[in-house]
């Protein structure tokens, strides 16, 4: 059970909830504080202009509500705003979203009623996940269209995703016995208005991200064993003396991932404690980039990695629509905490890096393709007959293509605005669109790691080596060969491709969460 209710943890939190179904629940101080606001705010706004409670919306707000109409304008905003188009988002992406909303409601800034933050316990325990479109929210008042939907479920319409299925919402509520929300006094707006959808979609990004990072560890790792590379690339000497924290944790994860191993070399023992006496050596001194140089390519991205995390959580545990309900400073601020730059920017900036990541995996694949250069291996690994058969040949124009794709994804979102709302949101985040682009390269980056782990095993049985990896190695070699048997012959790959990729996903290595 996971409690909700002042400051969460962040990425371990989402990871419960979201990926290990624990349920979560509501902690009574939070709760009080909620229900407070919302009495606070009851009281505070009679006979009181207050923008979302008896006012239009945006550039509308010049527009006086009479008292009479003030439920039925939060009724008209959710609906009204609930245009969104497109694929909807996955159900752990909508979770994670669930979740976000309902931990910055549950810091008590909001005036909502008690019964919010309780349905939306209840539904994500529920697993009754509402159908969230992917285009519509600019970033800027917040994710507004996603999170219309969101509340249009709340209020009992719209669709949902429930035991795997998309049906009505009160077809649903009435199976489940589940009360719509009722209005109270700003409900609509407090839901709509926040960077829940890209935060949500953004901590789930970060989670899939470091697990890339750290299968792209074990793999450059793995193939320096494989070709007999020299240590020293890894070591804490070495590395020590470049004082970026990335780099050093890298190097220290694949000397983890290493230990025990029986085919890294010793410089001193091929190089300095005998006389080399060959004019031209047929052994190279130094490793292409893409093997020896993997703690200084890595190192940047697991340190984008540290920061956006820092952003992201920050921005989960934070309140981020408006206005600001203060009953401490006895006050209501209004601004713009609804902006969604912080989340846009970092998403972007994570997507760079593990495009860079899918670039680095593609050039060790080619290392390994390519005899001219590894000058140890067939081309293409190909463990049957030259010219009859072709190894890995056909699934490297897969890893190629999608490799490109990433690297045209990579053109930043966060610099796209686009004035809209009567030019009222006039410089806004496109956080949603920074957030969802950056999901479409981590899920390719997961099919080039597909390919790439597939001729790492391939080369490693070519080689018959695999009882000298060292045990970490062997480990994931058994598991890759349980599901992904040698071939020799030529068959379709694309059920391979799909297996591995889902044992990347599904097999976490925790170097750094």
């Amino acid at each position: 059970m996971v409690k909700i209710g002042g400051k969460m943890s962040g990425l371990a939190d989402i990871r419960q909830i979201v990926f290990e179904q624990q349920q979560v629940d509501l902690t009574m101080d939070a709760l009080k504080a909620v229900d407070g606001c919302y009495k606070f705010l009851k009281d505070f706004s009679k006979n009181k202009l207050i923008y979302g409670i008896n006012t239009g919306f945006g550039p509308m707000a010049q527009y006086k509500i009479d008292d009479a109409d003030r439920k039925q304008l939060q009724f008209n905003l959710i609906r009204s705003h609930a245009s969104g188009t497109g694929r909807l988002l996955e159900p752990m992406h909508t979770k994670a979203m669930m979740v976000a909303r309902l931990n910055t409601l549950m810091r008590a800034h909001s005036g909502i009623h008690q019964d919010v933050v309780v349905l939306l316990k209840d539904l994500i325990n529920k697993e009754v996940y509402p159908c969230i479109f992917q285009h519509g929210g600019v970033g800027a008042s917040g994710d507004l269209v996603q999170l219309a939907h969101l509340a249009l479920v709340l209020i009992g319409e719209g669709e949902v995703v429930y035991e795997g299925k998309r049906q009505s919402t009160a077809k649903v509520f009435k199976k489940l016995d589940i009360k719509p929300l009722e209005m109270h006094i700003r409900e609509g707006l407090a839901i709509l208005n926040g960077t829940s959808a890209m935060t949500g979609v953004g901590l789930v990004n970060l989670l899939q991200a470091y697990q890339l990072l750290s299968w792209e560890i074990i793999m450059s790792a793995m193939i320096n064993e494989l070709v007999e590379a020299y240590d020293d690339s890894f070591s804490k000497e070495l590395n020590q003396v470049k004082l970026h924290d990335g780099q050093n944790q890298i190097a220290a994860a694949m000397r983890k991932v290493m230990k025990g191993s029986k085919l890294m070399k010793k410089r001193h023992e091929h190089l300095y404690e005998k006389e080399v006496t060959e004019r031209v050596l047929e052994d190279k001194v130094q490793e292409y980039y893409s093997l020896r140089c993997t703690p200084q390519i890595m190192g940047p991205v697991l340190d984008t990695l540290r920061f956006a995390e820092k952003v992201l959580v920050e921005e989960f545990n934070s309140v981020n629509d408006n206005p600001i309900i203060d009953p401490a400073a006895n006050n209501i601020f209004h601004g713009g905490n609804f902006h969604g730059d912080y989340v846009s920017l970092e998403m972007d900036k994570v997507k760079i890096a593990i495009t860079k990541l899918s670039m680095l995996a593609e050039r060790q694949l080619n290392y390994l393709l390519n005899h001219n250069l590894n000058r140890m291996l067939p081309p293409f690994v190909n463990l049957g007959v030259l010219g009859l058969n072709f190894g890995m040949q056909g699934v490297q124009y897969t890893a190629t293509s999608t490799v490109a794709e990433n690297q045209m994804l990579s053109n930043p979102m966060y610099v796209h605005s686009i004035p809209n709302n009567n030019d009222n949101q006039d410089i806004v985040s496109m956080g949603c669109n920074s957030a969802l682009i950056c999901h479409k390269v981590i899920e390719n980056a997961f099919e080039v790691m597909a390919v790439h782990l597939m001729t790492i095993v391939q080369a490693i049985d070519y080689r018959e080596v695999a009882h000298r990896l060292s045990p970490m190695g062997k480990e994931v070699y058994d598991k890759v060969r349980a599901v992904f048997p040698k071939f020799i012959g030529d068959d379709p790959r694309y059920v391979d491709l799909q297996n591995v990729k889902e044992l990347i996903i599904a097999n976490r290595y925790n170097f750094f969460e």
